[in-house]
């Protein structure tokens, strides 16, 4: 028994469309089956799997919780970070690149059109001693 891996990240959003196409556009994800919920959304994929599911929170009924919560961030692990940059480029999405101290990692660090933080994971070599 133990946690493997994160299942999907649930985002509450007024900008419906406005989200769906920058996580299609600059990530790459794509919009799949969903439950027939009854309230509006989007499940997004990455390949078969749903990672991101979006709520429309203009058809949410009122609930007890604070409304406007957010997560602090979320990570992706990705490959192929030039291709990743190029796409953040080409959607004038401002990020930071941080590598990790020791090597191993490296992080772009950006935020989607609600303002919600999320960063990108890419595992490199790591830092080896030249002697």
């Amino acid at each position: 028994m133990g946690i493997q891996r994160l299942d999907h990240v649930n985002l509450r959003t007024g900008q419906l469309s406005a989200m769906l196409q920058w996580y299609g556009d600059v990530l790459g994800l794509h919009s799949g089956p969903r439950p027939d919920f009854p309230f509006a959304g989007a499940w997004l994929y990455a390949g078969e799997v749903a990672v991101i599911h979006l709520i429309d929170i203009g058809c949410l009924p009122a609930i007890s919780s604070d409304a406007s919560l957010r997560l602090e961030h979320f990570s992706l692990a990705a490959t192929d970070i030039e291709a990743f940059e190029a796409r953040l480029a080409a959607s004038r999405t401002h990020y930071q690149r941080i590598a990790l101290a020791g090597g191993g990692l490296v992080q772009l660090h950006m935020r989607d059109p609600d303002g919600n933080h999320l960063h990108l994971d890419f595992a490199t070599a790591p830092c080896s001693a030249v002697a």
